[in-house]
């Protein structure tokens, strides 16, 4: 029996990148997956045929996790549809790079909203879905917490939000048998990463020749992880922060 069978995980952020990846992933381990997304439908729907043409279950579903009807919506037709939900995965964000002097209220107040408001609003839903014999919430932060380098004020801070988010809730769910851990990627060779210049740029060989292990990562990396923490296998794991960096520190 596959290590996720009976599971029904909603993915954030699924319609490209880590989070498509992370999707594909679960669904191939047995679970049922919500792939949900903000505005791209079209792409969170090739996710969902990618998974079926390979024998998995999956949906798209609509939903801006920085509002709250948004996401009890979200998981009201989830539990409709699969008739409940045991893994949230976190992975819905944003970023957003620039100097002190850019820095706006504008620009803090998107990246805060998703990148934590929209963790802390999911995994409250999550908590008040998942059934008594508990469930993982799996939050996607970044390594940039732990590296934090120039002209990245604002990200930095949402992600190390997440980190003590991670940290906090692990202990605040954990009598509900509830578990919460974080990924924090290194660099990922994603769309986003491709749109934003990082790629093939001197910032890639940069991290590609401080890292031990001689690439960046690419999303099924970071799936590989989020297969694990949402399996029985982890079920001893709780409150950590894993650097999925390919050794960065």
């Amino acid at each position: 029996m596959k290590r996720l069978a009976n599971k029904v995980a909603i993915v954030t952020g699924a319609s490209k990148g880590i989070g498509a990846a992370i999707a594909q992933k679960l669904a191939a381990e047995g679970a049922s997956v919500v792939v949900n997304y903000a505005n791209a439908k079209t792409d969170a729907e090739n996710v969902v045929s990618l998974i079926t043409d390979n024998g998995g279950q999956a949906i798209a579903l609509q939903g801006d996790v920085s509002k709250s009807a948004d996401i009890d919506q979200l998981f009201a037709q989830t539990v409709q549809h699969y008739g409940g939900v045991d893994i949230l995965v976190n992975n819905a964000g944003i970023y957003q790079w620039g100097a002190l002097e850019e820095v706006t209220e504008e620009g803090f107040q998107r990246q805060f909203n998703i990148n934590v408001l929209g963790v802390l609003l999911a995994s409250k839903a999550a908590a008040r879905n998942f059934p008594e014999t508990g469930g993982s919430i799996i939050n996607i932060g970044s390594a940039i917490s732990s590296n934090q380098p120039p002209g990245s004020a604002i990200y930095t801070a949402t992600k190390s939000a997440v980190d003590s988010i991670t940290r906090v809730l692990s202990k605040e769910l954990g009598a509900r048998k509830i578990r919460v851990n974080s990924i924090n990627p290194g660099m990922v060779d994603t769309e986003g990463a491709r749109t934003a210049g990082f790629i093939g740029s001197e910032m890639e060989t940069f991290m590609v020749n401080n890292t031990p292990l001689q690439r960046v990562g690419v999303p099924e990396d970071v799936a590989l992880v989020a297969a694990f923490l949402s399996s029985e296998e982890s079920r001893w794991l709780t409150g950590e922060v894993i650097l999925a960096s390919g050794g960065v520190r």
